[in-house]
């Protein structure tokens, strides 16, 4: 029986599907008997792109695009054998990228 935690850090540029892929896991986790502490929410990342409309004249016409980054971290504390194999043969959603440490 493997002891300590499993901590998920979750990155997507959607809210809703990274939320739905917290509740995935964790609904996972409790089935299997394990407790779990989150989904805590990470700060946004926000990356702003500022590109010239024109090239020489209207330097001053500009338009900004923006790029946002959502993370959450799930730690999973007492897990089981079963924990870890549910975990595995999960099915998670694409544009969530997932790192997981033990």
């Amino acid at each position: 029986m493997p002891k300590g935690r499993i901590r998920i850090k979750l990155r997507s540029y959607d809210y809703r599907i990274i939320d739905e892929t917290c509740q995935k896991l964790i609904d996972t986790a409790i089935r299997t008997g394990a407790s779990v502490v989150g989904p805590i929410p990470l700060p946004t990342k926000v990356e702003v792109f500022v590109v010239n409309k024109a090239a020489f004249i209207d330097k001053n016409s500009r338009e900004h695009f923006g790029l946002k980054t959502h993370k959450r971290v799930v730690d999973i504390t007492n897990p089981t054998n079963q924990t870890i194999d549910s975990l595995m043969h999960l099915e998670l959603p694409a544009g969530v990228e997932v790192e997981v440490k033990m």
